[in-house]
């Protein structure tokens, strides 16, 4: 009895055990499986892969800006020297023509038609169209260049157009990504894509002696036909022009530039507004700060611009900047390089204060400068004054066209209706600086002296691409 008694014992505390110790497993079990389900990745690691998601995903943009960029196309008449006229006449004689076709982009930046390019894309046409990327076909009117940035508007007749809204070039990143919308090789509706490898470049690729270059530098795919479409962010906001590429063959290497937006809004508004762009100048003479200069000039910081000179009656001179200031920030926007501060001086308009930082002898100054236009003083330059002779619409010539032209006088044909300049075969581009061996100074006094011509006319003049040409024909 005892023994079977002593059994039951023992058999009561080894079940016992081992419902103590099933339990006891099942519950630290369950405190693992609750201790499991409370770790979580990491926020880092969170944010990280949302980043790359997001970040990698191209068709938003793609989708929202691709309608908004155009194919530019343009025609212009070359002709060619009659050498057979010059071995009889001793002078250089328009011969035969032929037509020349261009190709390039543009970006549609209102819906009623306003369309942004290179301006090296149009220059000298004589006809320019836009094809959308729904194939209509429109023939395009050339509102304004500009040369210093490399930049046109052009304007089609249309209502309710897809258009492309601006970004802030300023708030770009290196490494991040963008993508370039065009029609390279006439390859329309085009999308590829890269990162920001470098901003404020400056190529000394705009043939202009107040060119403004502070380019934003892409790997993305770019290639000729490209030029005029647009840089994207991803939110499908356009912060670049696209300009150039340097290549070695012409094709594409991971290098492209574009202007930033920041430069093609001012332009734009410019050009919507005066018919030509107000360009401010500080008037001084710049030097980026190389480890050479910096030894030289016994420098001992190596951000800010140089002075090297301030231009008698300038904008700068008269707020009191001098030679050998450093540049440091331009209304606390940092400036490094000369192309930077070109940037951000070319923001404003003849008469805007801007506020100058600078460092002179080791100590921090800030000076207000008013900015000037390239006449010196503070008013709004016009577009050109033009009259429309005999068919031709002419334009007075700037200081800088009658420089890159090496002339002194002149007035340039800019369109051409019905009448006799057109029909003896004058194009768009003409530069007319004699009639009758008269020195033509002015559109007003072209407009005098065809008042009073009688009989046979004689003009001479040149063509952009430096070609001289005559023309002869009675009234």
């Amino acid at each position: 009895m005892k023994n079977k008694q002593l059994l039951v014992i023992i058999a009561a505390a080894v079940i016992g055990g081992l419902v103590a110790l099933v339990g006891y497993s099942a519950l630290l079990d369950k405190k693992e499986r609750t201790i499991m389900a409370e770790v979580k990745e990491p926020v880092s690691m969170v944010n990280l892969k949302a980043g790359l998601d997001s970040s990698t995903d191209f068709t938003y943009a793609a989708e929202k800006t691709i309608n908004a960029v155009v194919n530019v196309k343009t025609q212009t008449t070359i002709q060619y020297r009659n050498p057979i006229y010059e071995f009889f006449y001793g002078e250089r004689y328009p011969g035969e023509s032929e037509p020349q076709v261009g190709i390039g982009s543009g970006v549609i930046i209102t819906a009623d038609g306003y369309i942004v390019t290179n301006n090296h894309v149009i220059e000298n046409s004589d006809k320019v169209s836009v094809t959308l990327n729904d194939k209509r076909e429109y023939e395009a009117k050339v509102v304004g260049t500009d040369r210093s940035t490399d930049l046109a508007l052009l304007k089609i007749v249309a209502e309710n157009l897809p258009f492309m809204a601006f970004g802030n070039s300023d708030e770009l990143k290196v490494g991040e990504w963008v993508l370039a919308v065009g029609n390279p090789f006439n390859i329309s509706s085009t999308v590829t894509a890269g990162i920001v490898s470098a901003k404020g470049r400056s190529m000394a690729i705009i043939d202009d002696d107040y060119r403004i270059e502070s380019f934003i530098q892409t790997d993305a795919s770019v290639n000729r036909g490209n030029s005029g479409g647009a840089l994207v962010n991803l939110r499908g906001e356009m912060v670049g022009i696209n300009t150039a590429i340097v290549s070695p063959t012409g094709g594409n290497v991971g290098i492209s530039f574009a202007i930033p937006s920041s430069i093609v809004q001012k332009v734009v508004k410019d050009l919507i507004e005066f018919g030509t762009v107000q360009r401010a100048i500080m008037g001084v003479q710049i030097q980026e700060i190389t480890a050479e200069l910096a030894k030289n000039k016994d420098i001992d910081i190596q951000d800010g611009v140089f002075v090297e000179a301030v231009n008698d009656n300038s904008a700068a001179k008269e707020a009191g900047i001098e030679s050998g200031d450093i540049i440091v920030k331009i209304n606390n926007q940092v400036v490094k390089t000369p192309s930077e501060l070109q940037e951000q001086v070319g923001r404003y308009r003849p008469g805007d204060k801007i506020n100058v930082t600078l460092k002179r002898k080791d100590k921090t100054k800030q000076i207000e400068v008013t900015l000037r236009n390239l006449q010196g003083d503070t008013g709004v330059v016009k577009a050109g004054t033009y009259e429309t002779i005999l068919g031709a619409k002419v334009v007075n010539l700037d200081d800088q066209d009658l420089k890159r032209l090496g002339l002194k006088y002149g007035v340039k044909v800019t369109e051409l209706q019905e009448g006799k300049l057109k029909s003896e075969g004058v194009k768009p581009g003409f530069v007319i600086t004699q009639v009758n061996n008269k020195p033509v100074y002015s559109v007003e006094e072209l407009g005098k002296i065809f008042k009073s011509v009688k009989g046979g006319v004689y003009i001479e003049g040149v063509y952009p691409n430096g070609v001289v040409a005559y023309y002869a024909f009675g009234l």
